[in-house]
C-alpha cells in the first residue's frame, strides 16, 4: 500500500469516486482514494438516482450538466454500464405562479446551455395518460436527463479512476491529519469485521500526502473535527416508498407505451418513477429531522431508519390523486435514509478554512446529479488553480465561525423541507433569524423594516408600514415590496436616505511591510494618506477574487471594506496571502474588524445639510465642502458625541458619505440622524433600492458582475487597474484578453416584472450573454439590468433581447454609468 501520494481523497461515494477519476485523468499521478467501508456504503447506497437539472445556481447548473453528459460516456471508456435510464424530468406546475418560476428557470437554464421543453396539460396526457393532468397549469420538460443506479455509477467511474492510475483502498479510516508546511500526514486505521460491525483494529499506517480531499458525505461532522474546522454539512432524514406493481402501469408498457420520466409534482413537495413495473414514490416532507449533528455512531453502516408513514400521509395521497392507477397497489419496500445537507442547500466544494491543500467536498443533498461535475470542476481547482466557471457560491468559507451546530441542524431541516416550495428571487427564509443582529435592529423593526439574510445579518431589504406581510408580497414578478423600493430609491435621488451597511466586512492592514505586499495585492495604485481607491484582488489566473476599498489611515495602515456576504471568504484569502508574502516584504499585521464598526451609508442631495446639523467643527459650515471634504477621502469626524469615520462615497451614485461608527454607538448615532433628517424627509431605505441605483450607475457587485470567470478588464473596469505595475494574477488577467465584457441594458419589459440577473441575452437569434443584476430603474422609468455580452456585441446603442417569462424582450446597451455620466452630483460642493 502507498504511503506517499500527491492526492489523498477520503470517501468512497459517488462524489468521492468522481473526484478520484478526475484527478487522475487530469494527469496527477499517485491519485488514492481510502474508503473506511465498502465504496458506495454511504448515503450513495439508498439514493434513489434522480438526475434533476432544474437547479437555479448558474454554477451549480454547470455541475449538473456536466454530471448528465458525462455519465453517458461512461460506459464507452470503462465498459461498465452506468444504469442511466434517459427517460426525461417532467416538472409538472399546478399553479402560474410555479409556471412563472419555471420560466425564470428556463432562462437561466438556456445561459448554461441546458435543453427544455414546455408541456401543455393535453400534451402530458397524450404521452402518458396515466397522469392526471386536469388540475395543471403546465410542465417544464428536460428531456436529456432522468436516473441512474448510484452504485452502478459510482463502481464505473471507480473503475475508470483505476484506469487512469488511481488506487483506491478499502476499509481504512483517515483518523488524524497534520500539516507538516508542505504535505499532510495523514494517520489511517485499518478497519475490520466484528460482530457485525465495523471496528478499528490495531494496524495504522501514515499516509503522507501533497492534497487531501475530504468527501465524507454523512461523517462530515467527525471530519470536521478532526480536522478543527466548522463544517456546516449535517444529515437529515429523507423518506421513499417501493410500490408494487400497477397492472395499469404494466399494461401501458406492454402495450408499447415509453417508460414515464421522472414525475414531479413540485406543489405536492413530492416525485414518482417507475421501478419494475410499480413506482417508487420521493417525498420532501415538513418535520423530517436532522440526524448524526455531532458525528455518525460507529454501529451505523449502511443502515437506515424506521420508516414515518405519518409524516408522509399527504405526499402520498397526493400521488393517488396524480397517477389514480397506483392506489390499489401495495407498499413493497421502504427507504429512510440519512442525506446530507447545508443550511443553504448548495455543497461546500472548495479549500477548507484555515488549511493549505485541504480541499472539502461535502454537503451533497444531490450527490449523484452533482458528483460527475464537482468531480470535474473541483479537480480544475487543484490542478490548474482555478475553475472555468466561478465557484464561489459553492465555496465552504461561506459560513463564518459565528455557525454552529444547532444553527446548521436546524437550517439544514429548513432547506430540507424548503426543495420544492416557490424559490422565490426575493425569498427570505425564517430558521434561527435573528441571529446576528447590528445594535440598530429593534428600531429598524420597529419602523417597519423587512430584513433580509447576509451571511448570519439581518439587513433592512425595503421598509413597510407595520404589519406588511413580506411572505405573501414574493413574487417572480414585482412583488408587493416593490412600490416601497420605488419610493425608497426615489429619496435618495430626490431627497436623503440612510441605509445600514453594517455588514460590510472590515479589516485593519499594517505594518512595515503592508504598503508593498497592498501593492502587489490589489490592482489599483494605493491612495494617498487620508484618501480612498477602489480596486481588486486577483486569483492566480487572472480573474477577480475580491473587491475592496481601500482607506489609507497612514503610511503604512490601511482600512480595507469588502463585501458583506463574503467576509470569511475574504479574511482566508488575504490571511493566506499575508503569510505567503510576509517574508518578503516585512511583518504584516492584519485584524477582522468586521463587528467592531457599524456603517451608515447617507446619501442624496440633502444629505449634506443632514450632516451639517449634528457635525460638531470649529467650522462646521465648511467641514463638508468639497475643499475640506472631497470626493473619494475619509477624515476623522464628530457627529455629535459620536466619533465617526467618514468616507465620501455613495454606493448609490449620489451624494454622500458611508459613516463608519464603534459599533457600541449606533443607537446613539442613529437617533441623532433620524431626529436630524426629519425636517430633510429623510427615508431609511434598505437594499433592494440600492442595488437598484448601483446599476443606474453602473457599479459591479461582487457575486454577480465581479467574480472568478471573469478579469476586471473583462468587467470594463480599467481605470482601477494599474498596467504601469506588477501585481499578482497580472500577467493571467492580461493573457485572457477580453473572452466577454460587462455591459449595462435599460430594457423595455413587461409591465409587471423586471429582471433578477439570471436571463439569457440574445442578438438576433443567437445567445450573445446573461444578465448577473437586474431590477427597476427610477431615473428612467424602466427596467434595467447588467451583464455579460460577447465583445463584438458590447458597444452603446447595440439592441439586444432578454428572455424574460418565457418571451424575448428588447433592451439596449447603454453608456456605464447612464445616471449622471459626469459624476455631477456626486461632487456636488456645498
Amino acid at each position: 500500500m502507498k504511503t506517499n501520494v500527491k492526492a489523498l481523497v477520503v470517501g468512497g461515494g459517488a462524489v468521492g469516486t468522481s473526484i478520484a477519476y478526475h484527478l487522475a485523468k487530469a494527469g496527477w499521478k499517485d491519485v488514492m482514494l481510502l474508503e473506511r467501508d465498502e465504496l458506495t456504503s454511504g448515503s450513495t447506497w439508498h439514493a434513489a438516482g434522480l438526475l434533476p437539472l432544474f437547479n437555479m445556481s448558474f454554477a451549480t447548473t454547470h455541475i449538473h450538466k456536466y454530471s448528465v453528459d458525462f455519465y453517458k460516456s461512461l460506459e464507452a471508456e470503462t465498459g461498465l454500464n452506468a444504469g442511466f435510464a434517459v427517460v426525461g424530468n417532467l416538472r409538472m406546475a399546478q399553479t402560474d405562479e410555479r409556471m412563472d418560476e419555471y420560466m425564470l428557470y428556463a432562462s437561466t437554464a438556456e445561459t448554461c446551455d441546458v435543453p427544455y421543453q414546455w408541456l401543455t396539460p393535453d400534451e402530458i396526457k397524450e404521452r402518458w395518460p396515466l397522469i392526471r393532468t386536469d388540475d395543471l397549469k403546465g410542465a417544464l420538460y428536460h428531456h436529456t436527463d432522468g436516473y441512474i443506479n448510484p452504485a452502478d455509477v459510482t463502481q464505473a467511474m471507480a473503475k475508470g479512476a483505476r484506469q487512469h492510475g488511481a488506487v483506491i483502498e478499502r476499509k481504512w479510516q483517515a483518523d488524524a491529519f497534520h500539516w507538516t508546511g508542505s504535505a499532510w500526514e495523514v494517520t489511517c486505521t485499518k478497519m475490520v469485521e466484528k460482530g457485525g460491525n465495523l471496528v478499528a483494529s490495531d494496524e495504522q499506517i501514515v499516509i503522507t500526502a501533497e492534497h487531501v480531499v475530504t468527501a465524507s458525505g454523512n461523517h462530515a461532522q467527525t471530519t470536521a473535527k478532526k480536522l478543527g474546522i466548522k463544517i456546516p454539512a449535517i444529515p437529515v432524514e429523507h423518506q421513499f416508498i417501493v410500490m408494487d406493481q400497477d397492472p395499469a402501469l404494466v399494461e401501458y408498457r406492454k402495450n408499447g407505451g415509453a417508460e414515464h420520466p421522472v414525475v414531479r409534482d413540485a406543489d405536492a413537495q413530492s416525485y414518482v418513477r417507475e421501478e419494475r413495473g410499480g413506482w417508487i414514490l420521493g417525498v420532501y416532507e415538513k418535520n423530517a429531522p436532522a440526524v448524526f449533528e455531532y458525528g455518525v455512531p460507529d454501529s451505523f453502516r449502511a443502515d437506515l431508519f424506521p420508516l414515518d408513514l405519518e409524516r408522509i400521509e399527504d405526499q402520498y395521497m397526493a400521488m393517488i390523486h396524480r397517477v389514480p392507477s397506483c392506489e390499489d397497489s401495495g407498499l413493497k419496500d421502504d427507504f429512510n435514509g440519512p442525506i446530507c445537507y447545508t443550511p443553504d442547500g448548495n455543497p461546500l466544494v472548495g479549500p477548507a478554512p484555515g488549511l493549505r491543500n485541504m480541499w472539502l467536498a461535502e454537503g451533497f443533498s444531490f450527490g449523484i446529479t452533482a458528483a460527475g461535475g464537482t468531480g470535474y470542476y473541483l479537480a480544475q481547482m487543484m490542478v490548474e488553480g482555478e475553475a472555468e466557471i466561478d465557484m464561489a457560491s459553492l465555496d465552504p468559507k461561506r459560513y463564518g465561525d459565528w455557525m454552529t451546530t444547532e444553527f446548521a441542524a436546524r437550517k439544514n431541516e429548513e432547506c430540507y423541507d424548503h426543495v420544492y416550495i416557490l424559490h422565490h428571487p426575493d425569498e427570505e427564509r425564517p430558521a434561527c433569524r435573528p441571529l446576528r443582529t447590528s445594535p440598530a435592529y429593534d428600531r429598524q423593526a420597529a419602523r417597519g423594516a423587512q430584513f433580509g439574510w447576509v451571511n448570519g445579518w439581518e439587513r433592512p431589504n425595503y421598509y413597510a408600514p407595520m404589519g406588511f406581510n413580506d411572505h405573501d408580497a414574493r413574487s417572480f414578478r414585482r412583488g408587493g415590496w416593490w412600490q416601497y423600493a420605488v419610493d425608497e430609491a426615489k429619496a435618495i435621488r430626490e431627497g436623503v436616505g440612510l441605509v445600514d451597511a453594517t455588514a460590510f466586512t472590515k479589516h485593519i492592514v499594517k505594518g512595515p511591510g503592508a504598503t508593498a505586499f497592498l501593492d502587489w495585492f490589489t490592482t489599483n495604485k494605493l491612495p494617498r494618506v487620508g484618501r480612498i481607491n477602489l480596486t481588486y484582488a486577483l486569483t492566480a489566473h487572472g480573474t477577480t477574487r475580491t473587491e475592496y476599498t481601500i482607506v489609507r489611515l497612514s503610511e503604512d495602515e490601511y482600512y480595507l471594506v469588502s463585501a458583506g456576504a463574503w467576509t470569511e471568504y475574504d479574511a482566508d484569502y488575504l490571511r493566506k496571502a499575508i503569510e505567503d508574502k510576509e517574508p518578503e516584504f516585512g511583518r504584516i499585521d492584519c485584524q477582522n474588524v468586521t463587528t467592531q464598526w457599524g456603517v451608515f451609508a447617507i446619501a442624496g442631495p440633502k444629505s449634506r445639510d443632514v450632516l451639517n446639523a449634528v457635525i460638531k467643527d470649529a467650522e462646521p459650515e465648511t467641514a463638508l465642502s468639497n475643499k475640506r471634504f472631497p470626493w473619494l477621502s475619509a477624515k476623522k469626524i464628530e457627529l455629535g458625541m459620536c466619533p465617526v469615520n467618514a468616507i465620501r462615497v455613495a454606493y448609490t451614485g449620489e451624494l454622500g458619505w458611508e459613516l463608519h461608527h464603534p459599533i457600541e454607538m449606533q443607537n446613539y448615532l442613529f437617533d441623532l440622524l433620524e431626529k436630524a433628517g426629519e425636517p430633510h424627509g429623510m427615508k431609511l431605505v434598505g437594499a433592494r433600492a440600492q442595488n437598484w441605483l448601483r446599476m443606474e450607475k453602473s457599479y459591479r457587485a461582487f457575486g454577480t458582475e465581479l467574480g472568478r470567470d471573469a478579469t476586471p478588464l473583462e468587467a470594463d473596469l480599467p481605470r482601477f487597474v494599474d498596467l504601469s505595475k506588477d501585481f499578482h494574477g497580472k500577467a493571467e488577467m492580461e493573457a485572457k484578453g477580453i473572452r466577454a465584457k460587462c455591459v449595462t441594458l435599460l430594457i423595455d419589459g413587461p409591465d409587471d416584472a423586471d429582471p433578477w440577473g439570471r436571463e439569457a441575452l440574445y442578438h438576433g437569434e443567437t445567445r450573445t450573454g446573461r444578465l448577473t443584476s437586474g431590477g427597476y430603474s427610477v431615473a428612467f422609468g424602466t427596467s434595467i439590468g447588467m451583464g455579460y455580452v460577447k465583445p463584438e456585441h458590447a458597444v452603446v446603442g447595440t439592441k439586444l433581447q432578454v428572455k424574460m417569462l418565457d418571451k424575448l424582450w428588447n433592451c439596449e446597451i447603454v453608456e456605464d454609468s447612464p445616471y449622471d455620466p459626469a459624476n455631477a452630483t456626486i461632487r456636488k460642493d456645498a
